[in-house]
């Protein structure tokens, strides 16, 4: 084992790497070997975890290997989805979560469940089959399914997204789609009771994005998980996705964090990432980025350093159930494919590299909270 110290303007990182002290320019124009021995994980009190598709990892040796180094917790990026198990017929599809749960169980690690209710590309063949027969269908089909996934994977999964993104962008309105339109907002509560039936030790979330940027929608999250908790509906956490914008500031994400562990409930910032770009479609006259440069590195590093030191200040240690980055490395980040945008919005780089995100990420983890900007 080797020893390295990283600078990053005021971000000082002791790592295993190097027998001797690097500067930040240096560092930056070299390839940083993570420690085969020691990962993000290893530094952290709480879960780290990472969004994968096991198809590439399977097929990637170096993406395999910075994954069971730095993480100890798994969440499928697609292949858990509705859409994915049962895209053309009522007879699930468990081939790839069946190797992530070997993947999981090979290198000791945690399996989220994500997600078992979501309202982007429900199976055409279930709203086809819902207009024949009506929402009594719809309803015996979702216990269904959901008692069927779980069952499976009972003892292999320890908590699912039961619901994923039920409320509107930018509002505290539920969405308009097509659970909501069938069932009204039941159909939370209906799902949640139904994932409980299935398997009574799952930890059960309620998951959903933009709540640091748009209070409104918080306060209705909120609002629904407390009248949920008030009615002894089994719910059990919140995530908090966190696909965070440069811009977004500390105080707005330390609001959300606070109110989010006002519910008592464990919280997970379940799908990080940070972009320089706005996805803010009244914004479309703000000039593209299309250059990352040195500064820019080193402001996002800072970002990530900040994030993971207001989840540990203003989340409780008992409400703390980890963070979870959402892809990874810029090279299979969804941001690009999804918004059309060149973006570094990860941790690792193209070529699956560390980024100066990477240890201040890691820096966040092991510096004193006194610290936090808020």
């Amino acid at each position: 084992m080797y020893l390295k110290t990283l600078y990053f303007g005021l971000i000082s990182v002791l790592l295993i790497t190097s027998c001797k002290q690097v500067s930040q320019d240096q560092a930056l124009k070299q390839d940083i070997e993570v420690s085969t021995n020691k990962g993000l994980k290893d530094w952290s009190d709480l879960p780290i975890g990472g969004a994968i598709n096991i198809s590439k990892v399977l097929k990637d040796s170096k993406l395999d290997s910075i994954t069971h180094t730095n993480f100890n917790s798994i969440t499928a990026t697609n292949d858990m989805k509705m859409y994915a198990l049962v895209e053309h017929d009522s007879i699930p599809d468990f081939t790839n979560v069946d190797r992530l749960v070997a993947y999981t169980q090979k290198h000791d690690m945690r399996l989220f469940g994500h997600a078992l209710v979501w309202y982007y590309n429900v199976p055409e063949w279930i709203t086809n089959m819902t207009n024949k027969k009506g929402a009594a269908w719809a309803d015996a089909y979702l216990k269904k399914y959901i008692t069927t996934v779980l069952t499976r994977y009972k003892d292999d999964v320890v908590a699912w997204d039961v619901v994923n993104e039920a409320f509107a962008d930018k509002s505290g309105e539920f969405r308009d789609e097509f659970w909501f339109n069938t069932f009204g907002k039941d159909y939370i509560e209906k799902a949640f009771r139904y994932a409980h039936d299935a398997d009574p030790d799952a930890k059960l979330f309620y998951n959903d994005f933009g709540h640091e940027r748009h209070p409104e929608k918080l306060n209705g999250i909120v609002a629904m998980v407390n009248d949920l908790v008030k009615r002894d509906v089994p719910i059990h956490g919140i995530g908090l996705q966190m696909h965070l914008e440069m811009d977004t500031t500390e105080k707005a994400i330390a609001n959300a964090l606070k109110l989010a562990a006002s519910t008592g409930l464990l919280i997970h910032i379940s799908e990080l990432d940070i972009i320089f770009n706005t996805r803010d479609e009244n914004a479309k006259d703000k000039p593209k980025i299309t250059t990352l440069t040195h500064d820019m590195e080193m402001a996002q590093a800072e970002k990530f350093k900040q994030v993971v030191m207001l989840y540990r200040k203003h989340v409780p240690k008992t409400q703390q159930f980890g963070i979870t980055f959402w892809d990874f490395n810029d090279r299979d980040t969804w941001i690009k494919p999804f918004y059309d945008l060149k973006e570094w919005p990860t941790i690792f780089d193209e070529n699956l590299d560390p980024k100066p995100g990477y240890y201040g990420f890691l820096d966040g983890l092991t510096t004193g909270l006194e610290n936090a900007t808020e």
